[in-house]
């Protein structure tokens, strides 16, 4: 009966003994699992390099529409992360120095102010983290500080040609368009951000546009509403208790500006019956879209939002993985090793769908 039970008890502990040994075995291979499937992320997001983006403000309409883009974008080739610098230049600041405290792969930065982006390639080039600056243009100066310093945007001159080129089209298609029957064109212009590099020349290039078609122009009034909707409609209400019927058209700079403007001169009697005012934009965002498609808007500019952002994230993910941009891998030409140009087109009603 003892060596029974002696042998009963030594089966026992040896059945503990195994079961001990077999938990172990699945314990460590339950590690090696978590640590190879660690390994495989780990070497997943070192392929995937994380960029940070710093928007100059998120309620812009236009800057909404190339953040999309980025979005969309990014998908498969970076990881992004995407900030608001509320229109404040110590603010976008702040957001650089916590990309490079992060030690992010890549900058893409739309600049409150171009002339401060000689500030911020420093910091990147002493981080050895490639910016690509979007949108705004910094001086060429400061693009020539680092061979890893890339621009992605419109030429501003080109937008501003199509504007006047639109109001060119319309002054000669309809010879009530002269109000005054005196031949020459009296205007009103909203610009953007004064200083601004788009603002200056749109505003310039527009009215050479004009004058260029061999018509004469008359500035009656012009003024800064900031690339703001509510603050195009301020100043347009101002210029109509100043000059009223006297306008014949408005340029403005940006499309939220014209609609502001449309808003003030909805509320004057315009755009019913046949009281008409030519207004053109730039940018042709969607509410300019279904303006066009209103009627309440001549003529917007189509500043490529989405081809912005999908080329400025192509660009800093490929700098981002130590890779030079091309051609060939950007999808856009690039110059002077540089500068990515996107190009504009003019939209009208007849042609609105090619915005869309």
């Amino acid at each position: 009966m003892k060596k029974i039970t002696s042998v009963l008890l030594a089966s026992a502990l040896l059945g503990a003994a195994l079961a001990g040994c077999g938990g172990n075995n699945n314990a460590a291979n339950t590690e090696k699992a978590a640590n190879t499937t660690n390994t495989g992320k780990a070497a997943e997001t070192a392929e995937t390099p994380k960029v940070g983006v710093a928007i100059y403000k998120f309620d812009d309409t236009f800057m909404t529409g190339v953040r999309n883009a980025i979005e969309t974008s990014a998908e498969g080739i970076a990881e992004v992360d995407i900030v608001d610098s509320q229109n404040s230049q110590p603010t976008q600041n702040d957001k650089v120095d916590l990309f490079i405290t992060k030690k992010y792969n890549g900058m893409l930065i739309n600049p409150v102010d171009r002339t401060a982006a000689g500030v911020i390639i420093d910091k990147a080039k002493t981080a050895n983290i490639p910016v690509v600056f979007l949108n705004r243009e910094p001086l060429p100066e400061d693009m020539k500080k680092w061979d890893k310093v890339y621009y992605v945007g419109a030429k501003a001159e080109e937008s501003g040609t199509m504007s006047g080129q639109l109001v060119v089209d319309y002054w000669k298609a309809h010879p009530e368009a002269d109000k005054n029957g005196d031949g020459v064109l009296q205007y009103v212009m909203l610009k953007g951000e004064p200083g601004h590099q788009d603002a200056e020349l749109r505003t310039t290039y527009s009215i050479q546009a004009i004058e260029d078609a061999g018509i004469k122009v008359e500035k009656l009034a012009e003024d800064t509403a900031m690339w703001d909707r509510v603050k195009g409609q301020e100043k347009m209400a101002a210029f109509l208790g100043s000059n009223g019927d006297k306008i014949e058209a408005v340029l403005a700079n940006n499309d939220d500006m014209a609609l502001g403007a449309i808003e003030a001169l909805k509320a004057a009697g315009y755009f019913t019956g046949d009281k008409f005012m030519p207004v053109v934009g730039v940018d042709a965002t969607a509410p300019a879209v279904q303006a066009l498609e209103d009627g309440t808007m001549l003529g917007t500019v189509l500043n490529d939002a989405n081809n912005q952002g999908k080329a400025a994230i192509t660009v800093a993910a490929l700098l981002a993985k130590g890779e030079t941009p091309t051609k060939e891998n950007v999808g856009f030409d690039i110059t002077d090793n540089q500068f990515v140009w996107i190009s504009y087109k003019k939209i009208t009603k007849e042609n609105v769908a090619d915005a869309k």
